[in-house]
Order: C-alpha cells, then structure tokens, then sequence
C-alpha cells in the first residue's frame, strides 16, 4: 500500500510510471490503490466545492459559521467528488472504449482518480487565500473581490488544466496509444462538464 501512496505523490512528477502501473490486474494491487484513491477523490471534491459561487456566499446566511463550513466543504466535498469520480469516470470509459480500448470501467476511474492528483493539491491555496482575507473569502463582496479574486481564479484553472494533461497522459500511458488518441479519448470526460456548467449558466 505504501507504495501506492509514493505514486499518488509521483504522479505529479513522473506521472508516465503510475499510470504504466494501472496495467495490472493483481488483486492485491487493486485494493493497496484503494485508500490513496479514495483520499484524491475526498479531497479534490472539497476543492471543487469551495470553488463554487455556492462557498463564496456561505457565510451571507447567519445560520452558517466556521464550523458549519468545515462540515459543509468536507460532507458536500465527498458527495461531489465521488459522483465526478462515477460519471466522469463512466464518459472517459465510454471515450475509450469507443476507440478501441479493452480496459475496464474500474481501470478508467483509477486513471481519472490519479490525474485529479492537482485539483487535491489546489488545496494548498486555501489558507494563503484565508491568511489574506479571512472570512471575506466565504462572504459577497468585501476584501477578496477584484484582482485578487482573479489571481486565485487563474491559479486554481492552472491545477484543472494540469490536471487535464494528466490525464491525457494516463489514457496514453495505460494504452499506449497516440497523443492524438488518447485526447479525444478523454474528450467526453473533459468537454462533458464543461457543457453542461455552460448550459447552467446561461438558464
């Protein structure tokens, strides 16, 4: 198990070996994945929610506090990151599969798991941003809009866009298709998302 844990760190640095890893079908190294997975989804579901309008407003509603957040970011977290884990597992199995591939749903949700690696770590940006503005940061308006919104906007697309290129990597590695495959492959998982936040908006 340890070492699964190594590559959930490694998979940000030399990610080709990790995905290579996914390959295999030993039972005993399906479940040592389990736990770091499990972890990633956790925990890039609490990025993805407190990047939500939804957190930035939190605390407009006097029923909520610190605490009430905390249990909010990580309940709604784990709720979020596991249906992303499920259906945009599912969209990137069925892009696979699509061109060719013989792999299994549970492989492309593992594959999906490790390339979220980034958006777990974007976390890293939540106590500079609270260090800064304090509970501005769960409030509208106050010290957190303007420039420095958009500096932890830009930084926080950064982790998502890296963690896009992850996984393009992983469906290339654990294939060993070509570049140009391997992207369309992830197109459904990538696209399908961002299709649908566009639909959202605009009703």
């Amino acid at each position: 198990m340890r070492d699964w844990w190594l590559r959930t760190l490694l998979v940000l640095q030399r990610p080709r070996p990790v995905f290579v890893a996914l390959r295999s079908k030993d039972p005993e190294s399906l479940a040592d994945r389990s736990e770091p997975i499990l972890a990633v989804v956790i925990l890039a579901g609490i990025a993805g929610v407190l990047s939500t309008s939804t957190a930035a407003h939190l605390l407009d509603d006097r029923a909520y506090d610190d605490v009430n957040i905390a249990i909010w970011a990580f309940f709604g977290g784990g709720i979020y990151g596991a249906f992303s884990y499920w259906v945009l597992g599912a969209l990137l199995y069925a892009g696979s599969k699509a061109l060719g591939s013989q792999g299994t749903y549970r492989r492309s949700r593992h594959v999906l798991a490790f390339a979220a690696v980034p958006i777990a770590l974007s976390l890293i940006l939540w106590p500079v941003k609270l260090a800064l503005y304090g509970d501005d940061a769960f409030r509208s308006g106050g010290s957190d809009s303007g420039a420095g919104a958009h500096v932890f906007t830009v930084l926080m697309l950064g982790f998502v866009l890296w963690s896009v290129a992850l996984l393009v990597i992983g469906v290339r590695a654990v294939h060993g298709w070509t570049w140009g495959r391997a992207g369309a492959a992830c197109a459904p998982a990538v696209l399908g998302p961002l299709a649908l936040g566009l639909v959202l908006s605009s009703l």
